[in-house]
């Protein structure tokens, strides 16, 4: 199957072609989507209540705040539409979960809280100068957000001799703070910089006050830079066990099914090219990149024709390692001669099953990365000997880092497959380039695509059928299959037209068959940690989530619904089908055309075409001769992109005239008693004067509150017209999938 994003490009190319006369230079991408963007503080410790401020877009009609745990809890303050007070259960594991935001276009994107064992402290007045330093108890975690060109202080009381560990969680939480932190004597003079995102292990040198400082590595800052910052006291001869961090997309294939949680044998120093670790295979070995330039050997006996599969993780832990193994053949000296080395087999990157993005941007690919620098691969033995393999970090050369640490796994072939998943993207071609999160919030009639990617261990190459479960009411899932020996698949959700509202953490697997046994695998989601609207300026940074949730709005309804008139169509092989579509608009478009594309196993070389979009049916023909599609069943989709005209929440017109009108009606029947008062008033007898006066500033003072209200209803129209005024905004437009049976052909 062809990459599935290449097709989106394709579309979003033509719709540019198709929307050139009436769109704008610089065109939105995607119809608004609820995103959470931050919360603060980030996180709280367990059996604890703190408030929690969030912020975000699109959180029209914002209700509940739910987390990914049922262990945390929330509940709106009254009168506080951003603020929720949140309860931790005293039995919530240390560690990330994800918090989401209830709207009317339903569930938001996620937003990392962390749940720790230390004391919580957050900023709450500017600490931007030695003077003001904010001073933390040991043992605490501190929450904040770094300003733009500033620097936040910090101060810590130690005694000689104390080990203390300073941590910045910053973009390991979704933060797009990259930290530099200092620390330094009670002058503020500098002894310890870290401006990777490592942590300090800082020797007190003497009793006393110390100094933290906190900033951005270029100074920039705003809400987005937040930071938890922890500072704790750790024991001699302790490994340091960082704050919590999310994990990068290629993490989804780690570990294999079945690795116990430790390795069942340690790296042992020295282990260099002299000085060899004997190993038996199979194996299951952890070591790590230390000191600087550290290369370890490890020598095993192996049999000709043996076949063994190498698999080492270290980046996929979230380390900035990049391994590779050498294989050698230890060839024994003739007539005392020395042993010599001869090179069998070297291994590095797992390459992403599916082109991504060439320089980290979503421009010519997704800017999900499903590959990696930790190495797969299969290890043929040529001869009966011995055999020496070297592991090293390509990037180790000059860095002298303990926690770089490694898994290397030799085995038998154990075939199998992992899954990941994330919403397709559309990128324009007309100098946007977005990489937006895109929560799985469908409205009414809408049907969202996921790329599925999948890596395929130690040869497996079976088919893999996807499914969705655990879906709100009216929600439906069809997996397109990832044919045998591919890598990539598809999966459509549909909502209903009339789905109510609802929300799931929906279970999503991949299902397949190794060794005559059928095994289920679960499909994990990825995000962009950020909406990007313009990458041009700044780098996606993507993770895998938690959970998969699944949302429907209730309310809003998608601009174009396309169904096929019957689920399931039935043809001969060899003949030609055709497939009368059904469209249903609820928004205008740029254009009468939009140009769509099949996909599905067996139909994607199908040629593309157009379909018009002010018509109500439409019919595709498939020469199922020339796709050669042999008989069996067959789920098929059509996607492309279309310029939609977006009116956002064009109802809250009506609204809110009608709220003005019973206002102005409310004003004018004041002002008339203000007049009827007053008039009042004058001709009161002397002794009713005094209360007919305050009756005449009690009234005053209703109308001008009225009047007040007045004018905020009246603002509020002025903005709700504004945002109801039709804007060009490019979408991806995906058709219900629907069954193609091929009958095999009557025999002559």
């Amino acid at each position: 199957m062809p990459n599935l994003a290449h097709h989106l490009r394709r579309a979003a190319a033509w719709v540019i072609l198709l929307g050139s006369a009436t769109a704008a230079p610089a065109q939105s991408v995607g119809l608004p989507a609820p995103r959470l963007l931050t919360t603060m503080p980030m996180g709280g410790k367990a059996g604890t209540t703190v408030e929690v401020a969030v912020t975000g877009e699109h959180l029209d009609d914002a209700g509940d705040l739910t987390f990914s745990d049922p262990r945390i809890t929330a509940k709106r303050k009254p009168d506080a539409g951003d603020r929720y007070t949140v309860t931790i259960a005293p039995d919530c594991p240390v560690g990330l979960y994800e918090a989401r935001v209830t709207t009317r276009l339903g569930v938001s994107s996620a937003r990392v809280f962390a749940v720790g064992s230390l004391a919580e402290v957050t900023v709450t007045t500017p600490n931007r100068t030695l003077a003001t330093a904010l001073e933390l108890p040991l043992n605490s975690v501190c929450n904040g957000a770094v300003a733009d060109r500033a620097i936040d202080y910090f101060t810590f009381q130690a005694r000689k001799g104390q080990r203390v560990v300073i941590d910045c969680a910053a973009r390991g939480i979704d933060s797009k703070l990259n930290a530099t932190v200092i620390v330094g004597d009670a002058a503020g003079r500098d002894l310890l910089v870290e401006r990777r995102g490592g942590a300090i292990d800082f020797a007190v040198p003497a009793d006393g006050k110390y100094t933290i400082k906190l900033h951005e590595l270029t100074y920039k800052g705003g809400p987005a830079f937040y930071y938890r910052l922890g500072v704790w006291e750790q024991p001699a001869g302790t490994s340091v066990v960082r704050q919590p961090s999310t994990q990068a997309v290629n993490a989804f294939s780690w570990p294999p099914v079945g690795l116990p949680v430790q390795a069942a044998t340690a790296e042992v120093e020295p282990n260099d090219g002299g000085r060899p670790q004997r190993v038996t295979l199979p194996c299951d070995v952890a070591g790590g990149f230390f000191p600087a330039a550290d290369v370890d050997v490890y020598e095993f006996e192996a049999k000709k024709g043996e076949t063994w599969w190498v698999e080492v993780a270290s980046e996929r832990f979230g380390l900035p390692t990049d391994p590779a193994v050498l294989v050698q053949r230890v060839v024994k000296g003739e007539k005392g001669a020395p042993d010599t080395l001869a090179d069998v087999l070297e291994l590095s990157d797992i390459p992403s099953p599916v082109r991504v993005s060439s320089n980290g941007y979503a421009y010519d690919g997704p800017p999900y990365n499903a590959g990696t620098a930790d190495v797969l691969g299969k290890l043929v033995v040529p001869a009966d000997g011995l055999y020496r393999l070297q592991l090293t970090d390509l990037f180790g050369g000059t860095r002298s880092v303990p926690g770089h640490t490694y898994r290397l796994v030799i085995r038998r072939a154990a075939p199998d497959f992992a899954l990941v998943a994330w919403p397709l993207h559309m990128e324009l071609r007309n100098g946007d380039r977005n990489a937006l999160s895109k929560p799985l919030s469908l409205r009414g009639g809408a049907t969202m695509a996921l790329e599925v990617v999948a890596l395929r261990r130690d040869g497996f190459d079976a088919p893999i059928e996807l499914a969705m479960d655990n879906l709100p009411p009216g929600v439906t899932a069809h997996g397109l299959t990832i044919p045998a020996g591919k890598s990539h698949g598809m999966m459509l959700v549909t909502a209903r037209a009339d789905a109510p509202r609802g929300f799931t953490n929906a279970t999503f697997v991949g299902r397949g068959t190794v060794a005559g046994q059928a095994v289920t695998r679960p499909c994990r989601l990825a995000t962009v940690a950020w909406p990007i609207p313009d990458s041009w300026g700044e780098i996606p940074s993507p993770r895998l989530l938690a959970d998969v949730p699944v949302s429907v709005s209730g309310i809003d309804l998608a601009p174009l619904t396309i169904t096929a008139k019957a689920p399931v169509l039935e043809a001969t092989a060899g003949t030609k089908l055709t497939v009368p579509l059904v469209h249903r608009r609820t928004s205008e478009f740029s254009g009468d055309k939009i140009p769509m594309k099949a996909v599905g196993a067996g139909f994607e070389k199908a040629p593309a075409f157009e379909l018009p979009i002010q018509a109500d049916k439409s019919e595709v023909v498939f020469d199922l001769k020339a796709l050669n599609v042999p008989p069996g069943e067959y789920r098929v989709s059509f996607l492309g992109g279309g310029v939609v005209k977006y009116r956002h929440q064009p109802e809250a017109v009506a609204r809110v005239e009608a709220a003005s009108q019973k206002m102005l009606l409310e004003v004018k029947a004041l002002e008339a008693e203000v007049k009827r008062v007053a008039d009042d008033a004058q001709r009161a007898p002397p002794e009713k004067k005094e209360q007919m006066a305050r009756t005449l500033t009690a009234t005053t003072a209703r109308m001008k509150a009225a009047t007040a209200a007045l004018t905020a209803t009246q603002q509020q129209l002025t903005r709700a017209k504004s945002a109801a005024q039709p804007r060009d905004i490019a979408d991806i437009i995906v058709c219900e999938p629907f069954t193609i049976r091929v009958r095999p052909a009557e025999k002559k």
